[in-house]
């Protein structure tokens, strides 16, 4: 009887040192984050970063060369149609004289001189040539009414007249020719006057002022930009996107308009995406084709805090609908060319192949394969498997 006491003792003692093996070799649950499978609704998006800018803007240049005085608009100033000065000019004067452009310029005006007594001499020869085809001519008319000579030479002497009249005026103009010739090079030589009075340039709209590129006084060309002017309560926004997100974006597209400095973000819609594209380089120095999409406030008013080419990013609906089942995009991961999670049922980890619909970088649409309220792992570990026991992370 002793002997089988101490048999069920040392049998006793076995099977609790195998209960402490087994406990201590037992693997421990995998921590890990869960989220619940929800329905909600669910939105599409394209983010990009997006500048706003008045939707008309002018820019007033200079309409001529001169000295432009200095301009005392500040930026924001408002400016009346017609009425606010913007700017003044004075015409440029013309360049002083040297001595070597002094001496060539006083050379052509001797020269005017010459030529003005040349052709006063050729206005004199012309007009004797013409009295004496005058006299000549009242001579043959009374030989041929006599007989003496014939029509032939009659019709002669009044082509040399008309010929005389003719010659006397192309001297008549050459003489006058050369006056102007000479008048124009004394102008030349003359010192240079002033430019004159400076001329104004007015506000073409109602407005402010929204960028002033010149201020100091200085010398400028006609053309010049000088004032850069619009109406600030006219704001778009413009947002360059990837070509293959704009081919998405229909016009009206709803858009959402954050990081713009307010509490709340603002909305906008889609007025127009532009149908030429560009080429930019990213920060990254890959090339990318891009469109312009131009975006209006829904409350302007709302956007009146905000000013030309501030900085927002926009976010564009393409898709959206009030009610799905959706899970978090970061529990899931790829089985071949599926798309599967972990379940969590009785602290296990069960596999789930699980049909996806539309996404986004947040939540992604479950069309089949859970159900609302299922829990799921939210980021599974490589070393997770079908089976695994799980427990929820501490503080998670």
């Amino acid at each position: 009887m002793r002997r089988w006491l101490g048999h069920w003792r040392l049998l006793a003692a076995g099977l609790v040192v195998l209960a402490v093996l087994a406990a201590a070799l037992w693997p421990d649950p995998i921590d890990v984050d869960l989220a619940r499978a929800a329905r909600g609704p669910l939105e599409i998006t394209v983010d990009e970063e997006g500048r706003t800018r008045v939707r008309e803007q002018f820019v007033v240049s200079a309409p001529m060369a001169g000295r432009l005085q200095r301009i005392d608009l500040e930026p924001g100033a408002a400016v009346v149609r017609g009425e606010t000065v913007l700017a003044r000019i004075t015409p440029a004067a013309p360049p002083l004289l040297d001595a070597r452009t002094r001496a060539e310029l006083t050379a052509a005006v001797r020269a005017a001189t010459a030529t003005v007594g040349q052709a006063r001499a050729e206005r004199e020869r012309a007009a004797a040539a013409l009295e004496r085809a005058r006299s000549s001519v009242a001579r043959q008319q009374q030989l041929a009414e006599a007989g003496a000579i014939s029509r032939d030479e009659l019709e002669a002497a009044q082509t040399a007249l008309r010929a005389a009249e003719e010659a006397r005026r192309g001297a008549e103009f050459g003489a006058s020719r050369a006056e102007y010739e000479l008048q124009l090079a004394r102008v030349r030589l003359q010192q240079p006057q002033s430019g004159g009075a400076p001329v104004e340039i007015v506000a073409p709209i109602d407005g402010t002022v929204l960028e002033r590129l010149r201020e100091s006084e200085a010398v400028v060309q006609a053309g010049e930009p000088l004032l850069e002017l619009g109406d600030p309560s006219r704001l778009e926004i413009v947002a360059d996107l990837l070509s293959p997100d704009a081919v998405r974006v229909p016009p009206g597209a709803r858009v959402l308009i954050e990081q713009w400095g307010g509490d709340a973000p603002l909305e906008g819609r889609i007025r127009l995406v532009e149908p030429s594209g560009f080429t930019k380089i990213s920060a990254l120095g890959v090339e990318e084709q891009r469109v312009n999409a131009i975006i209006d406030f829904a409350d302007p008013a709302a956007a009146k805090p905000l000013g030309d080419a501030y900085r927002v990013e926009v976010r564009i609906v393409v898709w959206s609908a009030p009610d799905v089942l959706k899970i978090p995009v970061g529990s899931l991961f790829r089985v071949g060319e599926d798309w599967a999670v972990f379940a969590v049922a009785g602290g296990r980890a069960e596999r789930r192949i699980v049909k996806i619909g539309h996404r986004n970088p947040e939540e992604a649409e479950v069309l089949e394969g859970l159900e609302a309220g299922q829990t799921i792992v939210l980021h599974p570990p490589d070393t997770l498997a079908g089976g695994a026991r799980v427990a929820p992370r501490a503080g998670a």
